[in-house]
């Protein structure tokens, strides 16, 4: 087995490199003048198991370009497998046309990894499901609820709702409360236009109750926000969110912090900024564990669904 981290999430690779007890293969990743991407792998990798650890976020062309080189840089090195551990899959929110004469991007970023040379994916909470589907080649779709839900059964009691911010994530929502064996509630929000969104209604009682808002993705925070201003005043107690991927962008922690969210806990499969890491309210959970367990189990030829039974 071999592992190469690229450079968007080091100390994530770092973290599974050390739960694996295999040490990080020497790679050189650096950028030309004019800011091109050049990979030299430093070591041998000849018919070699390779898991390439790189998330697609921010700056997402930069380490999207970074995995695609360094993958064919692989296979121009014949190793035997090599497998793309995307903890965040970038550009997943194009998954279908919204519209005359848009793209499907996420589809093209499926064959630009596939053309590049990559043999499997392994990837966390895909923002849908269907984009497995977009790859003609083995796709393990990792979910972070066993991690979340966790470290929400340490911390809440009786008294707790998990709450989908909008329809589209209910049954995200629903498997974790069927698995903290809770109850269930729904925001109906509507959405003008991207990163812009205005809660219509809320279904299910959460009147004196802890919430939790579940998701995948928080990018502005917006719709987390607005849900929990939603809750408190429909007179929920309390109101923490958990996601899965923290992009985070631009103003965004900022409007956690000033918002009624007592807390959001992301995971680490996006990288921190120091806007993160100085704030008091945004808290990282770790997805080591579960992307090494992954990672042993490919490269012994072993369920990897199993997992999550």
């Amino acid at each position: 087995m071999r592992i190469i981290a690229g450079n968007s999430n080091r100390p994530l690779a770092e973290a599974v490199s050390a739960a694996l007890k295999v040490p990080l293969t020497q790679a050189s990743l650096r950028r030309f003048a004019d800011m091109e991407v050049f990979v030299e792998i430093l070591e041998n990798v000849r018919g070699e198991d390779v898991f390439v650890i790189q998330s697609t976020s921010y700056p997402a062309n930069d380490n999207l370009m970074e995995l695609l080189v360094t993958v064919d840089a692989l296979r121009r090195g014949s190793a035997r497998r090599i497998t793309a551990v995307m903890p965040y899959y970038g550009y997943a929110r194009q998954d279908r046309k919204t519209g005359p004469r848009t793209p499907i991007s996420a589809k093209l970023v499926a064959n630009l990894i596939t053309r590049a040379g990559a043999d499997r994916v392994l990837t966390l909470d895909l923002h849908a499901g269907q984009i497995q589907g977009f790859f003609d080649i083995p796709v393990d779709n990792l979910y972070a609820a066993p991690v979340l839900g966790n470290d929400i059964a340490e911390r809440y009691g009786n008294d707790l709702v998990i709450v989908s911010p909008d329809v589209g994530g209910v049954v995200r929502a629903r498997v974790l409360a069927k698995r903290l064996d809770v109850d269930l509630a729904i925001i109906d929000k509507r959405r003008e236009r991207a990163g812009v969104s205005e809660v219509m209604n809320i279904i299910g009682d959460v009147g004196g109750r802890q919430c939790v808002l579940v998701d995948d993705i928080v990018d502005s925070a917006g719709t987390l926000c607005n849900a929990a201003t939603a809750l408190m005043e429909r007179g929920a107690r309390s109101v923490s969110a958990y996601v899965t991927h923290g992009v985070l962008s631009g103003g965004a922690v900022s409007r956690v912090t000033a918002s009624p969210l007592q807390e959001l806990v992301t995971t680490d499969s996006i990288q921190e900024t120091e806007a993160v890491r100085v704030s008091g309210t945004v808290r990282h959970l770790t997805i080591a564990p579960l992307i090494a367990e992954a990672i042993d189990r490919i490269w012994k030829e072993k369920s990897v669904s199993s997992l999550f039974d």
